[in-house]
């Protein structure tokens, strides 16, 4: 089976995604079986105060056969499964060891405990699968598709691109598409985690599990229900909680020799520590049933995935998509990160910043530009144009018109030769440019136009890139908390060094092609070993946010974007970036406290066993069942970060 045919939350198949009843785990039901044991626990320890010894063993004894019975079924069905012991059986052997000794009570006890322990440990991994299910209730499942006249409705996954759906107000957006009539607020919280609803009117773009607050839309469908930017991060994420960091994967193969370590040492306190040391026989196997209990190691084992996976559902919520726990430990240890700028640092859309005329006045000055820009595709003629229809100027009419890439355009404008572009397009046109305008251009804006006709230079618009309202606070953020930043652009020199003097960053590189900025990344990671993150929108940056340490793809939930980067910002929102690197440090300090609690815990307790100073239920209580609750509890912190 292949892995986009299983369900993302338990790895079977797509047939029973909306059949998760197990994801609610039955408080219920677990009561009443511990119910079944308490009972009987509860009444042997009664009778055993009150000396009805017989009374009393038939209790634990109940116990043992009701707690144990599912214990020794569960370790039966992964022994052969796996064909390997698992900590299930070995607490059914430290139980039977206590009755075999006459420790009735600490035996029934233990089987109590452990049961109790479980449930905490099955919680846990239920608390993922349960995240991961709240997502998937994000998808809608109906869809109002309209047919000739009329509003049909369809399961999702009979709609197909092309179609048109109308979505009314309070109703979710069931697939991907563009508004072609209507508008409306929509809440993208559920993708983005803004809590700010947006406007959206024709030629915007929808995503589905989006909810429509307000207004009726029309939405011409792109996705299949399968291919929607919802259904891509509730695979990623599903996909992440498979993903093991490389604390994981050292924790695995820690697990691997510290249980048959303590097992093995359970058996020289058996054996071996009655010759060596003298005393009852009986002492030291008790002693050594202790150790087998303590050898579970249980609470180490779910301590980082529970962490690891916290973390990533809770950045899910806030609208950041990590695709594993591992991108979580490495942006942890980043020391210097580096941001592409256009559509990064920049909203991407050029501006006017200023105009400059010469012999005529700022109206003519537009209207020659936008007479000569109104046939262009360039972005800066788009953003003349626009400007002129702003002020009311009139267009004039223009023939003969031409594109020179790479320098701009010429026209007749009322039967007059004009042009408009950069110093290269004047030069061949044989056209000075006055010395005061050279020095002025930089004043204008970093990107210039100049407008020129037959009788000489009219004047120069100046264009920028506007920064991102939020960069400068952004950039602020991430520096009090130690990040070196670099900024990358493809733009002139001049034009970095004025961006980054704004944005007050430590180190720039202009004039980048792609694969240069792969070379800087390079030449980042050797001086500050590997430790360095890339930032860009995840289109012409996707070779430098995959060969950084960790790639931050910004973006609206583009295909690139997702695919391109180790982490995705569903919102081209800077300020989320502060939030994830706070998660990254407090996802790796939650995990080494919960590693370290939980091995200093056990080898505490190994020790106090040894010297016998403790009884086997306080193994379980606090060894095994506390030291689960302790690190389930201080993982799930992690999801309520913001």
């Amino acid at each position: 089976m292949n892995e986009s045919s299983k369900c993302p939350v338990c790895g079977v198949n797509r047939e029973h995604e909306h059949k998760h009843s197990f994801l609610e785990f039955s408080l219920g039901g677990f009561l009443r079986y511990i119910s079944l044991l308490t009972v009987p626990l509860v009444l042997g320890l009664a009778f055993m105060f009150l000396n009805y010894e017989v009374l009393a063993i038939t209790g634990f004894i109940v116990v043992l056969l009701v707690g144990g019975g599912r214990l020794v079924a569960t370790a039966v069905k992964e022994l052969i499964k796996e064909r390997a012991f698992n900590i299930e059986l070995l607490v059914v052997v430290a139980a039977v060891g206590a009755f075999a000794i006459g420790e009735y009570a600490e035996g029934a006890v233990v089987v109590y405990l452990f049961n109790i322990a479980v449930f905490l440990e099955e919680y846990a991994s239920d608390r993922v699968r349960r995240d991961i299910a709240a997502l998937l209730r994000e998808k809608p499942t109906k869809a109002r598709v309209l047919r000739s006249v009329e509003e049909v409705l369809v399961d999702v996954e009979e709609v197909r691109p092309g179609d048109v759906v109308v979505v009314k107000p309070g109703e979710k957006i069931p697939l991907d598409g563009t508004v072609v009539k209507g508008s409306a607020t929509v809440n993208e919280a559920p993708l983005t985690g803004e809590s700010v609803p947006v406007e959206k009117s024709p030629s915007d773009r929808v995503y589905a599990g989006t909810i429509c607050v307000d207004g009726v839309l029309f939405v011409r469908v792109e996705k299949k229900s399968s291919e929607t930017l919802l259904a891509r991060v509730i695979e990623l994420v599903a996909r992440a909680r498979r993903e093991k960091s490389s604390i994981e994967r050292f924790i695995e193969k820690f697990s691997k020799y510290y249980t048959p370590v303590v097992l093995s040492m359970s058996a020289v306190v058996a054996l071996a520590f009655p010759l060596i040391f003298g005393g009852d026989p009986y002492s030291w196997t008790y002693r050594a049933l202790i150790l087998l209990v303590i050898s579970c190691p249980c609470a180490l084992v779910i301590s980082i995935p529970v962490a690891m996976v916290s973390g990533i559902v809770g950045s899910a919520r806030n609208g950041v998509l990590v695709k594993g726990g591992k991108y979580l430990e490495h942006l942890a240890k980043v020391s210097i990160i580096a941001l592409d700028k256009t559509g990064t640092l920049t909203k991407g859309e050029l501006t006017l910043s200023g105009i400059l005329p010469l012999n005529v006045n700022e109206e003519q000055l537009l209207q020659a530009a936008a007479s000569l820009s109104q046939y262009s595709t360039h972005p800066i003629s788009k953003v003349v144009v626009k400007e002129a229809e702003k002020r009311g100027i009139r267009l004039l009419d223009v023939e003969n018109f031409k594109t020179i890439p790479g320098k701009g355009v010429v026209a007749k404008v009322g039967g007059e030769p004009y042009l408009m572009g950069n110093e290269s397009l004047l030069k061949e046109y044989g056209i000075h440019l006055p010395a005061e305008y050279l020095s002025k251009l930089k004043q204008v804006g970093t990107t210039t136009a100049i407008i020129a006709s037959s009788g000489g230079v009219l004047g120069v618009l100046g264009f920028e890139d506007e920064l991102r309202p939020e960069a400068i606070d952004v950039i602020r953020e991430l520096k009090k908390r130690g990040f070196k930043i670099v900024m990358l652009t493809g733009d002139r020199e001049e034009i970095a060094e004025k961006i980054a003097g704004k944005l007050g960053i430590d180190e720039y590189f202009a004039e980048l092609l792609p694969d240069d900025k792969v070379d800087v990344i390079e030449g980042l990671m050797g001086r500050h070993e590997k430790h360095v993150a890339m930032i860009g929108d995840g289109i012409n940056d996707a070779p430098a946010l995959a060969r950084a340490c960790v790639g931050i793809a910004m973006g609206t939930g583009t295909e690139v974007a997702i695919e391109s980067g180790d982490i995705v910002l569903m919102k081209p929102d800077l300020k989320k970036l502060p939030y994830l690197t706070d998660l990254s440090k407090y996802t790796l300090s939650v995990v080494k406290q919960n590693v370290t609690a939980s091995i200093m815990v056990k080898l505490t307790l190994a020790l106090l066993a040894i010297l016998g100073l403790v009884g086997l239920w306080v193994a379980v209580l606090v060894g095994d069942m506390g030291l689960s609750l302790a690190v389930i509890i201080n993982s799930l912190r992690l999801s309520k970060l913001h």
